[in-house]
């Protein structure tokens, strides 16, 4: 019996479906119950926008290559986000002010902000951005997504490499 670990290109769908929704929900946050981002709930969403780019494409490019590559920078931009959540959680939200931090520059540096001000403008500092949601801190859901997203991908990475792992390329391989 395959498992969706041993479809890539399902994989890849379901990937950028859970990154599509983890940005849905942030914006909710904002928009609905006035929870303002910071620089670095705003890159970790810059980071499940570009991972579901990146899936999107694998899971319609034909190649299996393709699909190698795509669940590759999935697990490495899953990791980038996990850095970037536990930095917030660990550094950043002791900070009154997290102007001018890596995470500011990035998406000053994509221009994200102009782009998109109602996705990717930082509109709180990290200690006023600190809040829990079902007693965890908001972060933390986005540390354990980024995991979940980044451990799948590099587990379909391994099976499709392994011998006798899955060698189909189509769009449903």
């Amino acid at each position: 019996m395959n498992s969706l670990l041993d479809r890539p290109a399902a994989l890849l769908l379901l990937v950028a479906g859970a990154s599509l929704t983890a940005i849905g929900a942030a914006l909710v946050s904002q928009h609905v119950f006035d929870m303002q981002p910071c620089p670095w709930c705003v890159l970790q969403r810059a980071v499940f926008a570009a991972i579901a780019l990146v899936a999107l494409a694998g899971a319609w490019l034909p190649r299996r290559l393709a699909k190698a590559g795509a669940l590759l920078v999935t697990a490495l931009l899953a990791a980038a986000g996990m850095a970037a959540a536990l930095w917030q959680h660990l550094v950043a939200k002791s900070s009154s002010s997290c102007n001018l931090t890596l995470a500011d520059r990035i998406i000053s540096g994509l221009q994200l902000d102009a782009l998109a001000p109602e996705v990717f403008a930082p509109r709180a500092s990290c200690a006023d951005a600190a809040v829990n949601l079902l007693g965890l801190p908001y972060e933390f859901w986005s540390l354990g997504l980024f995991a979940a997203l980044g451990g799948a991908a590099a587990w379909t990475l391994v099976r499709l490499w392994a011998p006798g792992g899955s060698r189909r390329g189509g769009p449903s391989g």
